[in-house]
């Protein structure tokens, strides 16, 4: 199929050329975890038609945001990751999600919801914090973990708990994730508040208990 295009020499134009379709940037969201089956990326995708989400993968594939591989034997899958232009787009994904936080209010019967959806938000928090770590978090739906100060060098976060010892654990309610993610309060706040178990040795955990 042609390249779709707006046909505008700017930069902005050339960019949404590539990943501005529907459903691209989410995909992007996904593939920020690591290689993904397309079985599994279907999964956390609700709402997203099979042959729709074919076709944008193809896209990514062409647009050289993303790439298909075949996985090693004895599991012999096929998984789509993204290459390092793609993972260039953490701090868009990143400014999309601080932009659209506040329009987070009543959840609709209808919304679907991951907690790893929460992963990138509080990323943003954790790295105003300074330092580095992977900090754990379990809310109401679910937990991942969060690389901070990883870089562009490979998956940012995980589903579920990490590998081995984390630097942080949190434990909060999705209400409170929430309000942080919309800027009502900070992480800081929302621990001595109470509103955020805090444990682990690391410099992040040390980081928000003397906050």
């Amino acid at each position: 199929m042609p390249r779709r295009s707006y046909d505008q020499y700017c930069a902005a134009a050339r960019a949404l050329d590539a990943v501005g379709d529907r459903w691209t940037l989410l995909i992007v969201r996904e593939l920020l975890a690591g290689p993904r089956r397309y079985t599994d990326l279907h999964a956390d995708l609700p709402g997203v038609s099979t042959d729709v989400l074919a076709s944008r993968l193809k896209d990514m594939e062409r647009e050289g945001v993303a790439e298909r591989r075949r996985l090693p034997a004895p599991v012999s899958a096929y998984v789509y990751e993204l290459t390092p232009r793609g993972r260039q787009l953490l701090p868009v994904l990143q400014a999309l999600g601080e932009w659209g936080a506040p329009a987070l209010d009543e959840r609709g019967p209808t919304d679907a919801v991951r907690a790893h959806w929460f992963a990138l938000p509080l990323l943003s928090h954790l790295e105003r914090l300074g330092g580095e770590g992977v900090v754990e978090v379990r809310l109401d739906e679910g937990e991942f973990h969060v690389r901070v100060g990883s870089g562009a060098d490979g998956p940012v976060y995980g589903e579920g708990p990490v590998a081995g010892e984390p630097d942080a654990r949190l434990v909060l309610g999705t209400e409170t994730c929430v309000a942080v993610v919309r800027g009502e309060l900070t992480l800081e706040e929302a621990a001595r508040a109470g509103r955020v178990a805090v444990s682990g040795d690391g410099a992040l955990a040390k980081a928000l208990r003397v906050a």
